[in-house]
């Protein structure tokens, strides 16, 4: 077999560029795969997308007209006049858009950074600089819980 290679006759700087060549062509492969599955993936999410848009959309206009049908019975059954029905419902929905509004600001003033990965990748490039030091075992415990 002269095509097989004597790995005991490369020096240690073939093998290294041999492996790092590998090493690319599979994380080339592996990258390459994954748009392909992405692709995919991105095609079937447009259509369900799309289906989500045309639904908001309709339903706008059910908002509207269930909003405009509330605001006319609100007026008639309470004997008012017809812009005090729609003031009621316009209150409403400002009341509801206003506790929405500070739920959510609420919610993203409280947003952080992903402290955990930061702490990971920092680790990991620590260990690439110095391959023998060990990791921190805290930070592989988490690893191993989210992989």
């Amino acid at each position: 077999m002269a095509a097989a290679r004597n790995t005991h006759e490369e020096s240690l700087g073939d093998l290294v560029a041999l492996a790092t060549r590998d090493l690319s062509l599979l994380v080339h492969k592996e990258i390459e795969l994954a748009k392909t599955e992405l692709a995919a993936e991105a095609k079937r999410a447009g259509i369900g997308a799309g289906f989500l848009g045309g639904a908001g959309f309709v339903g706008m206009f059910a908002f509207v007209f269930l909003s405009v049908a509330a605001a006319l019975a609100i007026a008639e059954g309470a004997d008012l006049p017809f812009w005090a029905g729609f003031l009621v419902i316009g209150g409403a929905f400002g009341g509801l858009a206003a506790l929405l509004g500070i739920a959510g600001l609420g919610k993203v003033v409280k947003l952080r950074g992903p402290r955990r990965t930061i702490r990971t990748v920092r680790d990991d490039i620590a260990w690439a600089k110095h391959p023998t030091v060990a990791p921190d075992p805290d930070l592989e415990d988490l690893r191993a819980t989210h992989t």
